[in-house]
C-alpha cells in the first residue's frame, strides 16, 4: 500500500494528482471509544449514557473508510498500548496505530499486532536516533511532526536539533520514512508548511484538521486528512450502537 493514493469513499484515483483520503481518528482508552472533551478525551457515549462498542465503530468505519488511524491512549498516556484490542482490530480494519511509541521495540510490537503503520511521534520520540533503530527493523512507519498551541515544535528530548518543521522533515526522510503527519493542536494548520511538506513526499494533516478542509488538502496535494469521528457519532446515536459489555480494565 505503501506509495498508493489512498481515495477518500467514492472518489477515483485517476489522474496526475491522486484525491486525498481520509482517515477516521479511532481514539481507544481502555478498551472504550473516545472523542476531544475540553480537558482531555472523554469517553462517547450513546443517548442512554452507555458506551459504544469499539468494534460495532469500526464495522460501520470501515464501510466508508479503508483505512483508520487508531490512537491508543493506553499507550501514549500510560505507556502501557492496548496491544490486544489493536490485535482484534486489525482483523477487521487496516489500521495505522499511534500509540506513544518511545523506543523502536513499541514500534515493532504494534505492528505485530497487526497494524499497517506505525506512527512515531516527535512529542514522544526522544531523538532521530529512535528513527534509525525503528526503520532498520521495519519500514511500515510513519512520522508524525507535534506543533503546540504556541506554534512551536513538540520534541520530546534534546536528540532533536532546531525549531523548524520542514527541517526536521527532511531530516526523518533522510533517514527512511517518508510517510509525514502534520499534526497542529489548537491552531488551524499552516496550509503553506503542508505544501511545502508535500512537494518532497506523502504528507498527512492532523490535529485540528476537519473534513471540510479537504480542498485545501487538495490544493497543498497532500496524501490525506485523519479527523476526530465526534461528528459521525453523533448522527449514529439516532440509532445507537450496541453498548459495549467489556469493563474497563
Amino acid at each position: 500500500m505503501a506509495g498508493k493514493p489512498l481515495p477518500r469513499s467514492g472518489a477515483t484515483t485517476g489522474g496526475a494528482s491522486p484525491s486525498p483520503g481520509l482517515l477516521p481518528c479511532l481514539l481507544l482508552r481502555r478498551g472504550r471509544v473516545c472523542v476531544p472533551g475540553e480537558n482531555g478525551p472523554v469517553t462517547a457515549t450513546a443517548p442512554d449514557g452507555t458506551a459504544f462498542d469499539p468494534f460495532d465503530v469500526v464495522d460501520r468505519l470501515t464501510r466508508d473508510y479503508p483505512i483508520l488511524y487508531v490512537v491508543d491512549l493506553d499507550g501514549l498516556e500510560r505507556g502501557d498500548p492496548q496491544l490486544d484490542y489493536l490485535q482484534e482490530i486489525s482483523r477487521e480494519a487496516t489500521i495505522w496505530v499511534d500509540g506513544g511509541v518511545r523506543t523502536a521495540e513499541q514500534a515493532i510490537d504494534i505492528l505485530i499486532s497487526g497494524a499497517r503503520r506505525a506512527v512515531l511521534s516527535s512529542a514522544c520520540l526522544r531523538g532521530p536516533r529512535e528513527v534509525k533503530r525503528a526503520w532498520r527493523l521495519s519500514s511500515e512507519l510513519a512520522f508524525e511532526i507535534e506543533i503546540d498551541r504556541n506554534g512551536r515544535l513538540a520534541l520530546a528530548g534534546t536528540g532533536w536539533e532546531g525549531e523548524d518543521p520542514f527541517e526536521l522533515a527532511r531530516a526523518v526522510r533522510e533517514i527512511g520514512p517518508d510517510h509525514v503527519i502534520l499534526s497542529p493542536r489548537e491552531a488551524d494548520p499552516d496550509w503553506g508548511l503542508v505544501a511545502r511538506l508535500a512537494s518532497a513526499g506523502p504528507t498527512w494533516v492532523n490535529g485540528s484538521f476537519q473534513p471540510r478542509d479537504i480542498g485545501r488538502l487538495e490544493s497543498a496535494h497532500a496524501r490525506g486528512g485523519i479527523f476526530h469521528i465526534d461528528e459521525i457519532l453523533r448522527t449514529w446515536r439516532e440509532e445507537p450502537l450496541p453498548a459495549s459489555d467489556r469493563p474497563d480494565e
